[in-house]
C-alpha cells in the first residue's frame, strides 16, 4: 500500500521537485516499508521522535525537521538532521550554528516565511528574511547555510487564495536569489494543496496522509 502510494506520488510528480515523506506519528516498520520501496527522504515534526527513529532505522536516510524548532532541542538532532526547515529567528539559526559546530558539522536551513493570513503559522515576514540574510551575523555563522524558503499557506478550500500566498513567496524568493545565489530550495506544499505549490514553483513538497495514510493522533 504505502509502496504504491510512493510509486503513484512520484510519476505524477516533475523531476526538480523533491518529495518529503512526512512520517510523523508514523511507526517504522511504515516507514521501512516506504524505505524499501527506496524513499530516503523522510520529515517530522517533533524532536524526539525524529531522534528515535534516526538511532533505529539505516544511516542513509536524510532526515529534515518540518516542525517549529526550539532552541532547546537543537543539540538532539545536530548529530543527524539533512535540514531544517522552519528557522524563523536569528535567535535560532545561532543556536543551531553552536551545535553544528559542536558536532563539526555545516546544517543546512530553510528560512520559513509567513505567508498565510492565519495566525497559528510561524515564520518571518519578508524584511526581517532579508536583513537577516544580509546581516553581518549571518556571515560570522560559518556551520550553517541558509539554502532556501519554506512558507505554509492558509488552511483553507479557496485555492486562489493558496495560490496568490505561494505566489507572493515565489517572487520573494526570486528576489532574494538575486543576491543570494545559494538559495537553491523553495519548500512549499503539502498532501493538500501539493499540485498547486509545485504549479506556483516549488520544488520541494511535504506530503503525509498520501503516502501513509490518514494519521492517528
Amino acid at each position: 500500500m504505502i509502496s504504491e502510494n510512493l510509486k503513484n506520488l512520484k510519476s505524477k510528480l516533475p523531476n526538480e521537485v523533491t518529495l518529503i515523506a512526512v512520517s510523523k506519528t508514523k511507526p517504522v516498520s511504515d516507514l521501512m516499508q516506504a524505505y524499501n520501496a527506496g524513499h530516503k527522504v523522510f520529515g517530522e515534526n517533533k524532536v524526539q521522535e525524529m531522534e528515535s527513529k534516526w538511532q533505529e532505522m539505516p544511516k542513509d536516510i536524510q532526515w529534515h525537521m518540518i516542525g517549529h524548532l526550539q532552541r532547546n532541542k537543537v543539540k538532539y538532532i545536530a548529530p543527524f538532521v539533512s535540514l531544517i526547515h522552519a528557522v524563523d529567528s536569528l535567535r535560532l539559526l545561532k543556536e543551531i550554528n553552536k551545535q553544528a559546530k559542536r558536532n563539526e558539522r555545516v546544517i543546512d536551513c530553510l528560512l520559513q516565511i509567513k505567508i498565510a493570513e492565519e495566525d497559528s503559522k510561524f515564520g518571518m515576514d519578508i524584511a526581517d528574511a532579508t536583513a537577516l540574510l544580509n546581516s553581518e551575523e549571518l556571515q560570522n555563522f560559518k556551520n550553517v547555510k541558509i539554502v532556501g524558503l519554506m512558507g505554509m499557506a492558509t488552511f483553507t478550500d479557496d485555492e486562489k487564495q493558496i495560490s496568490q500566498e505561494f505566489q507572493r513567496l515565489k517572487k520573494v524568493f526570486d528576489q532574494i536569489k538575486i543576491e543570494n545565489s545559494e538559495l537553491k530550495i523553495l519548500s512549499m506544499g503539502m498532501s493538500g494543496d501539493y499540485k498547486i505549490a509545485i504549479e506556483n514553483g516549488s520544488n520541494m513538497v511535504r506530503i503525509g496522509s498520501a503516502i501513509f495514510g490518514e494519521r492517528n493522533y
